[in-house]
């Protein structure tokens, strides 16, 4: 359980280090966006990585930051690193679009290219902070992680001026980001019905929801490369899943191309692969439950694959 306190503090301490990004309403959907592509490193990610480094202790920042990512909480956690002075090592795929590997490396992280996704990474960076000492930080198994991506729902909330919404979609993956804005939402009553949405293509959190177990799974390459790879043993965002989270839906990589291009022809809105699913499901009629608010997780795509999607669907809008 993520106390209602820490949320409150995670929105307090990260406040002076990022964006309040949009709220917008399309009243053709009647559906609101919440716009963390929009947010400092372009994801959502620098909620929570910002929020657990600053609650680091001073030995645990010294003797080093260690994470895996496979780029969006790599940026986070460097950029959080960098505020803090403490030096940052991130395991990532040698798979990892390069758009996100030089961003981080930008951010001054040490990035480490593991062969295999995102899974191979993790493996190797837990290995690695357990080898040498340093602070493991993991991109969703932590509660100061999950309280800090509680923020985001905490910001909308705030912009609809506590209206009720009967219905939230939002990605997932390890469950970092639906777990903290199902923590927040839990204050309602009646909650909100909470949606996760999920690449095909990797479902492991899908599985896990529905038959506790991850075992042939499928862990094929998707555009929402975010949304890859296995859940960590025990993560404790698997429970919190369980607890907040009424439905985990599945989209398609045609439908996730779709909603890229979508939101580019009518909001001028740059998605990720991970970023568009919420939209994916909608377009796709997968969920038809409104007013909704779908949150927007992430932007850092590269230039060219999104010109080439944008281009392929350019009667989308």
């Amino acid at each position: 359980m993520i106390p209602p306190e820490w949320l409150d503090e995670a929105d307090a301490r990260i406040a002076p280090y990022i964006h309040r990004t949009p709220l917008t309403y399309d009243a053709a959907l009647d559906v609101y966006f919440k716009w963390d592509n929009q947010q400092v490193t372009g994801s959502f990610k620098a909620r929570g990585a910002l929020n657990k480094v600053l609650t680091l202790l001073e030995w645990e920042r010294e003797v080093g930051i260690v994470t895996a990512s496979a780029g969006n909480h790599g940026q986070g956690v460097a950029l959080a690193g960098k505020q803090v002075g403490a030096p940052v090592t991130v395991f990532a795929s040698a798979q990892a679009p390069a758009i996100k590997l030089d961003a981080m490396r930008n951010l001054g992280a040490e990035v480490r290219l593991v062969d295999g996704g995102y899974a191979e990474a993790e493996a190797a960076g837990l290995k690695h902070a357990t080898e040498s000492g340093k602070t493991w930080i993991s991109p969703y198994n932590d509660g100061q992680v999950v309280a800090g991506q509680g923020t985001l729902a905490m910001e909308v909330a705030r912009e609809l001026n506590l209206s009720f919404v009967p219905t939230w979609l939002v990605p997932v993956s390890g469950g970092g980001l639906i777990s903290g804005v199902g923590a927040f939402l839990s204050r309602f009553n009646p909650r909100p019905h909470l949606i996760g949405v999920q690449a095909e293509a990797s479902p492991f959190m899908h599985s896990l929801y529905y038959h506790n177990t991850q075992q042939n799974v499928p862990d094929l390459p998707s555009l929402a490369d975010g949304l890859t790879g296995a859940v960590e043993e025990g993560s404790v965002t698997i429970s919190l899943v369980k607890q907040f989270v009424d439905e985990i839906i599945l989209v398609s990589e045609d439908e996730i191309r779709r909603a890229i291009a979508h939101s580019w022809h009518k909001y001028g809105q740059k998605l990720e692969g991970a970023g568009a699913v919420g939209l994916a499901a909608i377009l796709s009629e997968k969920v038809n439950a409104r007013p909704a608010v779908v949150v927007v997780s992430g932007g850092n795509i590269q230039p060219e694959l999104h010109a080439e999607i944008c281009q392929s669907y350019a009667g989308d809008a």
